[in-house]
């Protein structure tokens, strides 16, 4: 069962400001691409379904219903930043996500935390008749391959 994510991902000129400096909004956006890779190394997509369409497996999506995030340094233009995601809970009917954004990964010595976030996603089904999504169990086939982070990783 996997509890744990690394993604790389460099800061390009459009997620940057003025200043060159990667802008607030973009940390959501970096959090959103690192879990929807978490889904394609589990085998998943964020989105399997097309309103209407038959295919295989569960036909579930994941909207947010809580996100945030604290900053800590800086992250500029071109620099390559390491997004660690963490399931830190799993409940019947949703997950809950923490994410660390790494500066110079590589560097044992420089390596540092620019920023930490969180996501709270919900199972969901789309009824094609209605045109809603509702809530629903977390299928097996999902559940089976998530696991929670020990107690300890994730910091208070």
């Amino acid at each position: 069962m996997t509890y744990r994510f690394l993604f790389r991902r460099r800061v390009e000129f459009a997620d940057t400001d003025v200043a060159g400096i990667m802008h607030f909004s973009n940390f959501f956006r970096f959090m959103e691409v690192a879990e929807h890779a978490f889904y394609r190394s589990l085998g998943f997509s964020v989105h399997p379904f097309k309103h209407g369409a038959e295919g295989d497996g569960p036909h579930v999506g994941w909207p947010r219903v809580q996100a945030s995030a604290d900053f800590r340094l800086p992250l500029h233009f071109e620099e390559e930043v390491e997004i660690e995601l963490l399931v830190e809970e799993l409940r019947s009917k949703s997950v809950k996500y923490f994410f660390q954004f790494w500066k110079d990964p590589d560097s044992s010595e420089h390596r540092a935390l620019a920023a930490s976030g969180r996501f709270t996603v919900v199972c969901v089904s789309f009824d094609a008749e209605t045109r809603r999504m509702k809530a629903v169990a977390i299928p097996d086939e999902w559940r089976e391959k998530l696991g929670v982070a020990p107690e300890g990783s994730i910091p208070a």
